[in-house]
């Protein structure tokens, strides 16, 4: 009993102590401890650092690390999400969700990630103007078929994106291999963007 409140940072006059009379971190520790002696396969922390102290944090990454079964963890620690996880489910806050290898593997796809046309203000109809079109035929044509080359980009990057997951970190030259193919991905995606507002501007001009 003493060397487990040790292993919590309590002191050996602490243990007689009422838990009211305790700090917020070490109510937090004494709640840690407890959950680290029930026998579980799963344990489940919605944002278990919120409010604990650099004490506690290290205490509960040291004892999450030895758990011997698997933890499904939602925080917004980024330090403790890269110690600690295997896999990261990345949300991208439109209803999507992506496996990712590691944190750094999602951050990478969430900077380039482009959200889909209807949410992009520079998707808006523009303004029709009968007699000021000065686009040439082709880039009529161009400008015509643009959202359908995007859409396919984007499909693209959603598929690299999943298979890029699926490979986990098995194979390291692999998910290089892939997660470079994700970035050219992502630029062409841009590119179709930047191409699209240069035909609506010049549409669009008097």
């Amino acid at each position: 009993m003493i060397a487990w409140a040790k292993r919590f940072l309590f002191a050996t006059e602490q243990l007689d102590m009422l838990v009211s009379k305790l700090s917020g971190g070490e109510q937090a520790r004494i709640l840690i401890a407890n959950l680290m002696l029930k026998q579980a396969d799963i344990l489940l922390l919605d944002e278990p650092t919120n409010d604990l102290d650099i004490p506690s944090l290290e205490v509960l990454e040291e004892s999450l690390s030895q758990f011997a079964g698997a933890i499904v963890l939602i925080t917004h620690d980024r330090y403790m999400l890269e110690r600690l996880s295997t896999m990261v489910l990345g949300l991208d806050g439109r209803g999507g969700a992506h496996l990712y290898a590691d944190y750094q593997q999602w951050l990478a796809a969430s900077e380039r990630s482009v959200p889909p046309p209807a949410e992009k203000p520079r998707k808006a109809a523009a303004p029709q103007r009968d007699k000021s079109v000065k686009l040439s035929y082709h880039e009529q044509r161009e400008l015509a078929g643009i959202q359908d080359k995007i859409a396919a980009a984007e499909h693209l990057v959603e598929t690299i994106q999943q298979e890029a997951a699926s490979l986990g970190d098995v194979d390291y030259k692999l998910l290089t291999a892939k997660t470079s193919e994700l970035h050219q991905a992502m630029q062409a995606v841009d590119e179709l963007y930047r191409r699209w507002e240069e035909l609506e501007a010049k549409r669009g001009g008097s």
